[in-house]
């Protein structure tokens, strides 16, 4: 089969898409890599060509890899994940919205421009997690006790939205599910609101409540290869982050499972759901 990998330059030294990259080329399929941001893409032939059966995204949030993925989509190629499934999950308020339609355990979510708009939420829910409704990789994620607190907290550049969430009690440690085209894998690691625990991941046995959990979160949002972040809160698991084609560090043997996985998707499609979750928040908006 014929790739195509769109691979930022956040990732482009990144040994899991390069892995990979090389584990399908080693067993006969071409790959080739292109770079967003960093190549000149003649887009309209790139789109047109029809040399690749299969394009894989590897970026960050808010990069200009998406857009490209979603550009081959609508010309009616392959992608994994579905193109449709990925920007639901990049922006955390959108998953916030198709994930309390759906029921699943995340918490409740307020989102603004403006930090200091946080303040106004009632004071049983503080103390507060404030981070950046594209963000990703832990960054800029702030554990806010008190409004006093909300100063430190610059606004998004560019006009983007900060979510806030109640924080969830926890043992200062977080689960990390992994799925690879239907196979679930967990390790734990420290959360990033606790740096006070010396960082470390390790595989873990996935509890059969967490991997159940897993399983609808994959199948509400249309996901094959992606992770989410479960805390085991007092009244029970909690997704507090979902992510498309994550690390899938200390995953066994991860490189072959995702390109098996890779293949197997590109031979016969995604599990987009139906309705699209597009559909879902336009519902929730109409109050239906």
């Amino acid at each position: 089969m014929r790739f195509c990998f769109l691979v930022e330059e956040h990732y482009r030294n990144d040994g899991m898409p390069l892995a990979v990259v090389h584990r399908l080329r080693a067993v006969g399929h071409r790959v080739d890599v292109l770079r967003p941001g960093a190549d000149l893409l003649d887009l309209a032939k790139l789109v047109r060509s029809g040399k690749h059966d299969a394009w894989v995204l590897k970026t960050v949030s808010g990069g200009p890899g998406l857009g490209l993925l979603e550009s081959a989509a609508a010309a009616g190629l392959t992608t994994v994940n579905d193109a449709r499934a990925i920007r639901p999950v990049r922006d955390k308020a959108q998953a916030a919205v198709v994930a309390a339609l759906h029921g699943l355990p995340m918490p409740r979510t307020w989102a603004a421009a403006d930090p200091a708009a946080f303040a106004s939420i009632p004071g049983r829910r503080w103390p507060l997690v404030v981070k950046p409704a594209d963000g990703s990789s832990g960054r800029a994620v702030h554990l806010v006790e008190h409004p006093g607190q909300l100063s430190r907290i610059a606004a998004p550049a560019g006009g983007g939205l900060l979510i806030a969430q109640p924080y969830v009690p926890n043992d200062g440690l977080d689960l990390k599910v992994y799925s690879a085209g239907g196979e679930l894998f967990a390790t734990q690691r420290t959360s990033p609101l606790h740096p006070e625990h010396p960082a470390t991941e390790r595989p873990v046995p996935l509890p059969r409540e967490v991997a159940a959990l897993a399983a609808q979160v994959g199948e509400v949002f249309g996901l094959d290869l992606y992770g989410l972040d479960v805390l085991l809160g007092p009244d029970g698991p909690v997704v507090v982050d979902i992510n498309d084609f994550p690390s899938f560090r200390q995953v066994p043997h991860a490189v072959e499972r995702v390109a098996d996985a890779v293949l197997r998707l590109a031979r016969t499609g995604s599990s987009w759901p139906t309705p699209a979750a597009g559909s879902l928040i336009d519902a929730a908006r109409a109050g239906r």
